[in-house]
């Protein structure tokens, strides 16, 4: 290849680049933004079934993240209010997905019960991409749903496959036990599935 060749090829492949880098803006609403904002990184409102809007809300299939999301400094907002949330002592979850605080995107935060300290992790864009035939009934509840539990049915062993967080490129875990069923509870959140569905009964503990 010819030296003018190769600038001419440099040129283009900086103006490619550049175009992406400008072009491509994130897709946050300004909805989005303004509930993101406005929790100032701590708790977030929860959105619950008690609540009619609260409740048709939750019903929805969220959209994606996009790598431009990612990289907005509005996604790192949404996960410090989404840990504040999950882990307040007044009302303490073991995962968490983006609707149940308002935004309809596809992100959940998962406590890793199987790894040392038991952390939270966020995963964006997540999915099931293979469930174990056995299955455990173990009983649930969930933040948006107040004042219940259900005893559920859920897969002993999954596959969720995920976006990085800085690459963006397709990463797989393999989970089993407790830590599966908070992902398959979490990744139904973002398909407008509640585990009420799939509940063989379930249980109101205010009455």
């Amino acid at each position: 290849m010819k030296k003018s060749n190769i600038i001419i090829g440099a040129i283009v492949a900086i103006a490619v680049v550049t175009a992406f880098i400008t072009g491509n803006k994130s897709s946050w609403s300004d909805t989005e933004r303004a509930l993101i904002t406005n929790c100032n990184d701590s708790i977030m409102h929860l959105w619950t079934i008690d609540n009619a809007s609260d409740s048709l809300f939750l019903r929805n299939v969220c959209a994606p993240l996009t790598l431009r999301d990612i990289q907005d400094g509005l996604y790192e907002h949404l996960k410090a209010g989404m840990l504040a949330t999950v882990t307040d002592p007044r009302n303490e979850g073991v995962g968490i997905a983006a609707p149940q605080v308002g935004i309809g995107r596809r992100l959940i935060a998962v406590q890793r019960y199987d790894k040392a300290g038991e952390p939270f992790e966020f995963y964006v864009n997540p999915r099931l991409i293979y469930l174990s035939d056995t299955t455990q009934t173990g009983t649930e509840g969930c933040l948006s749903i107040p004042d219940m539990h259900g005893e559920v049915a859920r897969s002993t062993s999954i596959i969720v496959e995920y976006n990085d967080e800085t690459t963006f490129l397709p990463r797989r875990d393999t989970v089993s036990g407790f830590t599966a069923v908070i992902f398959q509870h979490e990744i139904d959140h973002l398909e407008g599935i509640l585990y009420i569905d799939r509940a063989i009964y379930v249980i109101n503990e205010a009455n």
